[in-house]
């Protein structure tokens, strides 16, 4: 493989950030920080830019509207995987866990035959990526039909993570029964008798799942699977789904039940379009008081891969916190959850995933994207 030379950029480094500083990329690996010459490597020039590592995204569902953009208008899974692969390129996202919901039947794409056959042309497509691609599979704890098809799927090591999830209207992120119906009657054009027929269903199938969670938890600890929990909403539940070995929170919804899970050792996961919007979608904790209260250890794209490098360069202001420290949140931390030992820090030895940031306006965007070294997207914003 030939070597690159990045030269003149603004590098961020896992504690620190160096002005006018050069890496070496040899074998798809940092070879060299600031190296006495970069001899016989193309020599890219980003005066200018600030070079971050790619970013690693533990949960965007994303792909699922690739695959189905309106209600029962499906794409071939080939092609929406291309432009989800696509869109996380140019968004500076290197390594990407698709989420994928297995909810039986009752939400479109998130039945577990459709979402089973997503997970497999993810799969099926990463060789020919242009990123990291990966699954995230998230079991929707009422569903009973869900674990075999789950494990055949870590079976065939077409699972990378996995999460469980509990949409029983009156807990979680959905604590009001009518919000939970407004939303499913909104986002999927649920009928009311649908709508009621949804309901009695969950309630009734809320039986068991205990022992469902325990088994697909056993089985993903045997695979060197991770694990994550979402929308906890109290501290006994992270404590309890903790003991059966959850290592992650993902989108805790309020303050004390973030602090219950960092106290535990669980990495906390909030989403960048929280940051954004300055507010949740569900009316859950601020991403932002999350970060000012030291309990965010991560951020995720959620649905939205273009909000993550924004929210990253925002925060410093918005948080006061340092650059160094807004990107380990979409770097070193999910690497350090996610077991990816290779990457999420700009160090010699790493894989060399990479990404150099343009600043137009005081936006933060993607201008040059390297995935194990080779450079995967490019864009220019000075069209002078």
């Amino acid at each position: 493989m030939s070597k690159l030379y990045l030269t003149g950029a603004r590098v961020v480094l896992p504690n620190d950030v160096l002005d006018d500083a050069s890496v070496l990329i040899e074998d798809g690996c940092i070879a060299a920080i600031n190296p006495v010459s970069g001899s016989g490597a193309q020599s890219i020039d980003l005066s200018g830019k600030t070079l971050i590592p790619g970013m690693i995204d533990l949960h965007c569902d994303a792909l699922e509207k690739e695959v189905e953009p309106r209600p029962n208008v499906h794409f071939p899974l080939d092609f929406a995987c291309a432009q989800a692969d696509k869109r996380n390129a140019a968004a500076g996202v290197t390594t990407v866990f698709h989420a994928l919901s297995f909810a039986n039947e009752e939400l479109g794409v998130r039945n577990n035959a459709f979402a089973a056959s997503v997970a497999r042309a993810v799969h099926a497509w990463n060789p020919h990526g242009l990123v990291d691609n990966r699954v995230h599979c998230r079991y929707e704890v009422t569903d009973p039909t869900a674990p075999e098809i789950l494990l055949e799927l870590m079976a065939a090591d077409e699972m990378h993570l996995l999460s469980v999830m509990d949409h029983t209207p009156g807990q979680g992120q959905f604590k009001d029964i009518a919000a939970f119906r407004n939303y499913l009657a909104r986002t999927y054009k649920k009928s009311e008798a649908e709508l009621d027929s949804l309901m009695e269903n969950k309630l009734a199938q809320a039986e068991g799942a205990m022992a469902r969670i325990r088994q697909l938890i056993d089985a993903a600890k045997a695979t060197g699977i991770r694990i994550a929990s979402h929308d906890d909403d109290t501290p006994e539940k992270v404590q309890t789904l903790h003991g059966l070995g959850v290592g992650i929170s993902e989108f805790p919804v309020n303050l004390e039940t973030a602090r219950a899970a960092r106290k535990l050792g669980m990495s906390t996961v909030f989403g960048a379009p929280n940051i954004l919007r300055g507010k949740s979608q569900s009316g859950a904790i601020r991403a932002l008081d999350a970060v000012l209260a030291g309990v965010a250890d991560c951020l995720c794209a959620d649905y939205h891969p273009e909000t993550l490098i924004v929210a990253v360069f925002r925060l410093p202001e918005l948080a006061g916190i340092s650059l160094a420290d807004a990107v380990r949140l979409v770097s070193a931390n999910p690497a350090r959850a996610a077991g990816l030992a290779d990457r999420g820090e700009i160090a010699v030895g790493k894989r060399a995933d990479l990404v150099s940031v343009a600043h137009i306006n005081g936006l933060a965007q993607a201008s040059h994207v390297f995935s194990a070294g080779k450079l995967v997207f490019q864009a220019r914003f000075d069209h002078g």
